[in-house]
């Protein structure tokens, strides 16, 4: 073996050999350390990377797929609940592959047009008209499933059968349910675009013959209606909406925090068509479309035969008794004149303009609303109210033929509310702060402590592990002129060859066993011929702490081998 290979076993043997119980339990702890840290590096490192292979999928489809991939031999994890299922990258394309060959995952009964591929040519209408709405239904729950948000979706059709014996056809509805992921909600875009997509995938369905549901139940969308969210929903965002317009405009005003809004409104809940016929008169004078007149004569000039027309009194059997005069009376006793009975009558029927207005009124109209405004009378004393009243009715579009009030009042505001929440968040806040500062006090504190315990266990450890090999050094007899009077010392030069090559240092450790008299005895020449000697050798090894730490490995080794 070769020497410089064999000094530096016998050096670390020498140094392991000096250890204490102590270090020799934090060494083994710290190559164990070690020894765990490169093997789950390692393990990391060479880990396969997974990516998913199917999310979002049915129990009994991700049971088939974990057969297939434990017959394939392929490594495979499930998260989400066992919803997605991860392998290996290099394998994702080949296993999606063979599960599709294999039908998975199944489409759970959204098969969509796919559907009638299977229709053989004895079905019956009715399983053709059955098979036919299911095919549209998977096909619409497939478009919203892959809508952002959307888990999983349902959709059901009421097609009502077409008949010629029917005066007035009914409509489609349609109903959507819808389950989201994680629990989020969906924003009312989307459920108006859900609405869109289904009514108009569905001949002669409206919008508002479409519901849409979600998994915690929540309508987002009525039929017959058709406004999308609740009624209660559409009330708070309509009067939420004009509180802030209102609000936004009197803080300019008024200043923030000196005025407060509260909007009542009352929503259409009902749908339906308007009608609305209007008459006008012809710009161009009456035109007649068409006109027809009678005349009635009775009496002169249209009597009996003779063309006298006599007249009597009816007498006795119905006879007329004649009178001389030539004129008679009627029943009633009234003369007839001379020109007898005549009547006449003329019908005509003229042009007009006429209006015909059709109108569908959808629901979610305002019917009526109200508005109340408060300003704070020390902050608005010098305001007019009527310009207050004038911007908060335009702004809130108050239409008086409605039945739309406003109110603007000044009232005294009561700011010791406002002010003790204002003190106690000013608490809150100093609070937080002197909490966050002791906090960072403590953190820096703790891992101050830390550093300096580590520094300090590290030069320990250092300075026990340089200090391995100890000599002793006979310095000789120190006498002094009375011969009852002697110095029995001792000096030991501690080299650390390793330390002083490395560092260039010559460390000198003196132990001195005193009898002392009464009297202190004076040093002889020959200790202070071996200070200086030992002065000297510190000057050389500051000096030259190379050369002096090789001449005295020189001389230890000289006297190893003598």
């Amino acid at each position: 073996m070769p020497t410089a290979v064999q000094n530096t076993l016998d050096r670390m043997r020498a140094t392991l050999g000096g250890f204490s119980l102590a270090q020799k339990t934090i060494a083994v702890i710290l190559v164990a350390a070690l020894v765990l840290g490169t093997v789950a590096l390692v393990s990391w490192l060479t880990k396969p990377n997974y990516t998913p292979l199917f999310s979002g999928i049915d129990p009994v489809d991700a049971s088939a797929i974990v057969e297939q991939l434990q017959a394939d031999g392929v490594p495979y994890e499930l998260t989400a609940g066992g919803g997605t299922i991860l392998v290996p990258e290099e394998h994702v394309y080949q296993e999606r592959l063979t599960a599709a060959a294999a039908g998975l995952p199944s489409t759970s009964g959204q098969g969509g047009y796919s559907l009638l591929d299977t229709m053989g040519v004895t079905s019956s209408e009715f399983q053709q008209d059955v098979t036919y709405k299911r095919a549209i239904e998977g096909e619409l729950a497939k478009t919203i499933s892959a809508m952002d948000g959307v888990k999983t979706a349902s959709v059901q059709l009421a097609i009502p059968e077409e008949s010629v014996f029917v005066a007035e056809q009914e409509d489609p509805t349609a109903s959507v349910f819808v389950e989201t992921k994680g629990g989020a909600t969906l924003t009312g875009k989307q459920v108006q675009a859900i609405v869109n997509l289904t009514s108009a995938s569905v001949e002669g369905m409206a919008t508002t013959d479409v519901a849409v549901t979600d998994s915690t139940g929540a309508v987002l969308s009525q039929v017959g209606t058709g406004a999308v969210g609740g009624a209660g929903d559409q009330v708070s965002d309509y009067e939420s909406k004009v509180q802030t317009a209102v609000q936004t405009m009197l803080d300019k005003v008024v200043g923030p925090g000196k005025s407060s809004v509260v909007v009542a409104a009352d929503l259409e809940q009902s749908s339906g068509t308007k009608v609305t016929e209007s008459f006008t008169q012809p710009e161009t004078g009456p035109i007649a479309l068409n006109e027809s007149s009678t005349t009635e004569q009775y009496g002169a000039g249209s009597g009996g035969a003779d063309g006298t027309g006599a007249t009597g009194v009816l007498g006795p059997d119905n006879i007329a008794v004649p009178n001389g005069t030539g004129t008679g009376t009627d029943a009633a006793g009234t003369a007839a004149g001379d020109d007898g009975y005549v009547n006449e009558s003329a019908t005509k029927n003229n042009a007009v303009d006429k209006v015909t207005e059709t109108m569908s009124v959808p629901a979610g109209g305002v019917s009526r609303q109200t508005v109340s405004v408060a300003l704070d009378a020390g902050a608005a004393a010098g305001v007019n109210l009527q310009s207050i009243n004038d911007l908060v009715r335009t702004a809130a579009g108050i239409d008086a033929a409605r039945g739309d009030a406003v109110e603007v009042a000044l009232v005294d505001f009561d700011t010791q509310g406002a002010e003790a929440a204002k003190a106690a968040l000013a608490a809150a806040d100093a609070a937080a702060a002197s909490e966050a500062m002791w906090g960072t006090i403590r953190t820096v504190g703790i891992v101050a402590l830390i550093v300096i315990a580590l520094i300090v266990g590290l030069i320990v450890f250092a300075k026990k592990n340089r200090r391995h090999d100890r000599e002793d050094v006979d310095l000789g007899e120190l006498t002094a002129g009375n011969p009852a009077q002697t110095w029995d010392a001792t000096m030991r030069l501690d080299l650390d060859d390793a330390g002083a090559a490395s560092r260039g240092q010559l460390l000198a450790d003196e132990a001195v066993t005193v009898a002392l008299p009464v009297a202190a005895p004076e040093p002889s020449p020959e200790y202070v011929s071996a200070e200086r000697r030992r002065a000297e050798i510190d000057a050389l090894a500051e000096r030259d702490p190379e050369k002096t730490a090789e001449l005295l490995r020189g001389l230890m080794d000289e006297r190893v081998q003598s």
